[in-house]
């Protein structure tokens, strides 16, 4: 059961505390040490003025001790900025340095979940839970816990002082109007936190619904549907702008109730030290010493109501983030894992079951093995089953029955770190950074060289290409590769692959979205990419796949026949049926071209 935000919340404040008060110690220690001499200082203020308000209202007053008096009060209000601002630079660090090993923290996480999570998640969703997120740590980190301390301290001098010098009422009516003002702040703030929720969800889903409809920009255009997007857009926001209305308003009646309830206590201080001074027993000095320090104590006690208010929308707005943390990836790594020995090279898939979602079964008993060095082709209908044995063979999922093995070692008993390292894809649908080609194809190997790169790049039957670019390997390829056709992406999808040079290879629908013409450039490349490699084709074109070592069939997740080429071609069934349609599609291809060069 996964833990509930409020026990989230704690651990990650106890998280933050432990954080910044042992790793950054000796900077949190100083940062405090300045809190406490910044607010004696501030506290100290009014007690110079006093005494500078009765030096001058004695009969002879010494001309040495008001100037003396007053310089001290000067410089007592500088120390309290400077402490202060001497404070702040020296926690700045563990500020940010927390700040930023938290979205770190998030940012590894997301790419341990599963690939599960990834497929239902909403892009824009997410990062606005990041961000609002980190921003609630820092507010934690910075304002909430150096606002909380001083305050505290402040308002504990001033009532010691009060409590000492006068009479006892003035602390009574003090405490008093703490009493009232916490208890009328954290109730109105719980009641605020229902509309910060709301908010921060419909943020999050029109983030989700802007990020979306930018990314598939083409499709809104292809239907012409820039109204509907923006009329769905509109209904988002138009409830956002009712609830923020509604936040504002809670927020409203939460200020003038602290005003009001402050303004009551201040009233009642001051008549009563208006009356002892009317009765004289105290001076004109103490009148202005409790009026200075009740608007000390005021202000320091509505910025408590602030920080607690902010440190609650601050909490709130991390609690999808803390979610995220809490989210258990699906595919674990054993508790002591060892790295894959890659000997032979040998992949066995040993009677396999699978399905995404329970009743919805995709393989069934999948039992076939890839000798060391040697190819196996899976062919067959859409949704048959066959790019779901390259998810399981990254361990994208786990298998619901069945093993799969690498020279005899379960893929569940090795970290998918390794796993992965050893195996190399050139996928059907090839999604590239927004960066440059040369950045996209060295991705399979970071630090390669550009050397590496233009060598992988001609092998791949694309160095050409970007050549003819006006800034060649430095083009920007722009989101999700979009500036390039699906054969351009494809080629530097095999141009990575290559650089990889993993000992394991997986081509699912390699040449799919090259022409005839370019696929027959290329396919002597990927031959000689899966030479010596154990290498698992899906294929559409039956051509590509002819020297196959074995050949498979899936039909509803079943393999219906196994062979090599010529013999599936013997057996008439199914796949005989795949090649003469396949064929007559490509005789009547060749015509048309044919036909089209006398007029070219």
């Amino acid at each position: 059961m996964p833990p509930t935000p409020s026990s989230s919340t704690i651990a990650f404040v106890l998280r933050l505390l432990r954080t910044a008060v042992l790793r950054y110690r000796d900077r949190t220690l100083v940062a405090l040490v300045l809190v406490v001499l910044a607010k004696l200082a501030v506290i100290a203020v009014p007690l110079a003025l006093k005494a500078v308000v009765d030096a001058f209202g004695g009969a002879r007053p010494a001309l040495a001790l008001p100037v003396f008096l007053l310089l001290a009060y000067a410089t007592l209000r500088f120390l309290g900025t400077l402490f202060g601002e001497i404070r702040d630079l020296v926690f700045a660090r563990v500020t940010q340095s927390i700040v930023s090993g938290f979205m770190l923290q998030v940012f590894e996480h997301l790419h341990r979940l599963s690939v599960r999570f990834h497929a239902l998640r909403h892009t824009g969703g997410v990062t606005r839970d990041v961000e609002r997120g980190t921003t609630g740590v820092g507010f934690l980190l910075g304002v909430g816990l150096f606002t909380i301390l001083p305050t505290l301290v402040e308002i504990g001098g001033v009532v010691g002082i009060m409590s000492f010098n006068y009479s006892l009422w003035f602390t009574i009516i003090i405490f008093v109007t703490f009493a009232i003002y916490g208890s009328f702040t954290v109730a109105y703030t719980e009641r605020r936190a229902i509309y910060q929720r709301q908010l921060n969800k419909l943020d999050s889903r029109a983030n989700s619904h802007l990020v979306d409809s930018m990314l598939n920009y083409e499709t809104v255009k292809y239907y012409t549907n820039e109204d509907f997007e923006q009329r769905r857009f509109s209904g988002i926001l138009g409830r956002w702008v009712e609830i923020g209305v509604r936040n504002q308003r809670a927020l409203f009646f939460l200020h003038v109730g602290q005003s009001g309830i402050i303004a009551c206590g201040v009233a009642a201080v001051m008549l009563l030290a208006g009356h002892n001074v009317v009765q004289g027993s105290m001076t004109v000095g103490d009148l202005v010493l409790v009026n200075a320090y009740l608007i000390q104590v005021c202000l320091p006690l509505n910025s408590l109501g602030f920080v607690f208010r902010q440190a609650r929308d601050a909490v709130v707005n991390a609690e999808r983030m803390f979610r995220l943390l809490d989210e258990r990836p699906e595919i674990a790594d054993p508790a002591t894992p060892a790295d894959l020995r890659l000997e032979r090279g040998e992949v066995r898939f040993e009677h396999v079951d699978f399905g995404y979602e329970p009743g919805r079964q995709i393989l069934r008993d999948v039992s076939f093995s890839i000798a060391p060095g040697g190819t196996v082709a899976v062919v067959g209908g859409s949704g048959s089953g066959k790019s779901t044995l390259a998810r399981l063979l990254f361990r994208f999922y786990d298998v619901s029955a069945g093993r799969i093995s690498i020279d005899g070692q379960d893929l569940r008993d090795v970290p998918q770190r390794s796993l992965r390292a050893a195996i190399g894809i050139v996928p059907q649908d090839t999604i590239l950074f927004n960066d440059t080609i040369a950045y996209n194809i060295a991705y399979g190997r970071p630090g390669a060289s550009l050397d590496e790169v233009v060598e992988v790049a001609r092998a791949a039957h694309v160095h050409d290409f970007i050549t003819s670019l006006p800034e060649q390997y430095d083009t920007p390829v722009g989101e999700r590769g979009v500036k390039l056709s699906g054969g351009e992406k494809q080629r530097i999808a095999i141009a990575r692959a290559m650089l990889k040079n993993p000992p394991i290879m997986i081509f699912d629908e390699a040449t799919s979205a090259l022409d005839t013409r370019a696929e027959r450039a290329i396919q002597d490349e990927l031959d000689r990419l899966a030479q010596e490699r154990t290498t698992l084709i899906i294929a559409h074109r039956l051509s590509t796949i002819v020297d196959a070592d074995e050949i498979l069939v899936l039909e509803h997740g079943r393999v219906v026949e196994r062979g090599t080429h010529g013999a599936l071609l013997r057996q008439a069934g199914v796949y005989a049926q795949m090649w003469q349609l396949q064929r007559q599609e490509r005789e009547l291809e060749q015509t048309e071209q044919s036909l089209a060069a006398p007029e070219q």
